[in-house]
């Protein structure tokens, strides 16, 4: 009588646990047959940094609903930095999980697609009407096929680009713009209120919302290698960056992811005039979109680039 194929796969199972090679508990590879599977282990660390960004996104729309929205901005800001941190914890004390990879998409959802959302409606796209929030749902739309497209796309693409702008990218667009609009207002700088912006905020929203989806490339950085040495003016140059954002945080900041924001369709438009294929439409070599990240977030995604 032939032995019920369930009982063979639980014997496997209970043999490899984790459905691949477990370095801490010394096991081997699972047989052939077998796909392996990312650790189903909970980490405390790595999960830890995962949910400090979601509390800051979470806080980011507390404080969009009692009008501080210096305040929400700052706190995007924040979930961006706390996004970055996450994956780098995870690899470097070897706690990688698919309980991480999942958390970190969720909240990343939060941080980068519905704090900005809400944080830009509830200050300056209200006034639009249906307009306002059919933009604010178009950017929150769009984090979520961003998000979605990344966490399943199978194509191997160049690793030194994203398809696409990241998330926490187009959040900053959205925090940015109501960060130094609040701030420049409270030093006088100028006198217009989140409703005077408004349909300057509503393309900027629908631009980030739909450029999340696209597939204009957009420069990763990942390519850096931070190990290798480099001649002393790449340190001072480094200074001397913290030394420019320091000087006046809104400005700098909303001036370079507004750069950033802008410089895929510039790189586009290169790639087009000279007939250049997108990078995740052949000859790549990073890995693909949807990569595992150290802490169990997308490669990319948890480098703070989804």
């Amino acid at each position: 009588m032939n032995e019920d194929p369930r009982s063979e796969r639980d014997a496997i199972e209970s043999r490899y646990p984790l459905g691949g090679h477990d370095e801490l508990a010394g096991t081997a590879e699972p047989p052939a047959g077998l796909a392996p599977q990312r650790s189903r282990r909970i980490y405390l660390l790595p999960n830890a940094f995962t949910t400090a960004n979601l509390f800051a996104g979470f806080y980011a729309i507390v404080q969009a609903m009692n009008d501080r929205y210096e305040a929400a901005a700052i706190a995007i800001f924040v979930a961006m930095v706390l996004d970055s941190l996450d994956g780098r914890v995870a690899r470097m004390t070897n706690t990688q999980s698919a309980f991480g990879e999942q958390y970190d998409s969720m909240s990343d959802m939060v941080s980068f697609g519905a704090a900005p959302a809400l944080v830009i409606y509830e200050w300056s796209l209200r006034g639009l009407g249906k307009w306002g929030w059919l933009a604010a749902f178009i950017y929150v739309a769009g984090a979520a096929l961003r998000l979605a497209r990344f966490n399943t796309n199978l194509g191997v693409v160049d690793k030194r680009f994203f398809q696409g702008l990241p998330s926490p990218a187009a959040a900053a667009l959205i925090a940015g713009l109501v960060w130094i609009a609040t701030d420049l207002r409270a030093t006088r700088w100028i006198t217009a209120t989140g409703p005077d912006l408004a349909w300057f905020a509503f393309v900027l929203t629908i631009y980030a919302g739909i450029t999340m989806v696209s597939n204009v490339p957009f420069y990763s950085f990942k390519d850096i290698n931070l190990r290798r040495s480099v001649p002393f003016v790449f340190a001072l140059g480094v200074v001397l960056l913290f030394v420019l954002v320091s000087s006046d945080p809104p400005v700098v900041l909303f001036t370079l992811f507004l750069a950033y924001g802008l410089s895929g369709y510039v790189l586009w438009f290169w790639r087009r005039r000279h007939g250049t294929a997108a990078p995740w439409q052949g000859g790549g070599t990073g890995p693909p979109s949807g990569g595992a990240s150290a802490s169990g977030g997308s490669s990319d995604e948890r480098d703070g680039g989804r």
